[in-house]
């Protein structure tokens, strides 16, 4: 990612398309980002499903895969603290969601769009060596 400026995640409209392994790169990236973020989201869930919902460790893994999947819980919430950090938890898993996949899809979006700049630059480019007037002239 030499392209790249320190100021940015992404190349600026100016820069050339990212070659395909740099970009392979940045969505192995995205892929890690992405997994640290279930992963710190199942052990959020895990510790409050075993603490304050009193469930054994793997019934406590299992409804929080549920819950940040959208599935829904697999055993109801007895205590009252349960129950609020059961709230909590699928309040907070439907923001880890959209931030997954935010995460994830912002490489490709970018470089679509990226590409489909470029291309409209050729041809603005192509309209003005061929003599015939364009918008812009």
């Amino acid at each position: 990612m030499s392209q790249l400026s320190t100021k940015s995640m992404f190349e600026h409209k100016s820069q050339p398309l990212l070659p395909r392994r740099q970009f392979l790169q940045r969505m192995v990236a995205a892929i890690g980002v992405t997994l640290a973020i279930i992963a710190a989201s199942l052990a959020f869930g895990m510790a409050g499903y075993h603490f304050l919902g009193g469930l054994p460790w793997i019934d406590a893994l299992l409804n929080s895969a549920m819950i940040l999947t959208g599935m829904g819980p697999v055993d109801p919430m007895q205590s009252t603290g349960g129950k609020l950090f059961a709230t909590v938890y699928a309040l907070y898993s439907g923001v880890a969601f959209l931030s997954m996949m935010a995460v994830l899809l912002a490489p490709i979006i970018h470089r679509a769009m990226h590409k489909f700049h470029l291309d409209a630059e050729e041809d603005d480019g192509d309209d003005r060596h061929s003599g015939r007037k364009t918008k812009r002239d």
